[in-house]
């Protein structure tokens, strides 16, 4: 079992930024692929950033991309989603999701999730 827990939520103002953390316990973390997803209300969860085992290879959605980073740092069993010039339309609930059976995913088949962290974006 993986237990992630994520970190970093909040209000902000459009334009503004914020970082978000997802602690994983349980697995050995460099082997585990990892992403962020999301969930605006009414709407389907969304994949939003995955990164590979080894944090060599991300994958964005294109709404993102120039303005979110994930990361990832094995030593500190933690991935990161730095998310700057934010939108309204990024206003959701941001998981963590983690996998152990391939090296990066892109899909919405992880093993693991976290309980999510509100991000609310201000026009």
């Amino acid at each position: 079992q993986v237990q992630l827990v994520e970190s970093g939520g909040g209000l902000v103002q459009a334009g503004g930024s914020l970082r978000l953390s997802c602690a994983a316990s349980g697995r050995t973390f460099s082997s585990l692929a990892m992403g962020w997803f999301r969930q605006a209300p009414g709407k389907e969860r969304d994949f939003v950033a995955a990164i590979s085992w080894s944090g060599s290879s991300t994958y964005y959605i294109g709404s993102v991309k120039g303005r979110f980073t994930i990361s990832r740092d094995n030593a500190k069993n933690t991935v990161y989603l730095q998310m700057n010039s934010l939108k309204p339309e990024d206003t959701a609930v941001y998981y963590c999701a983690a996998d152990e059976d391939y090296p990066v995913v892109t899909g919405p088949e992880y093993d693991y999730w976290g309980q999510g962290t509100q991000v609310t974006v201000s026009a």
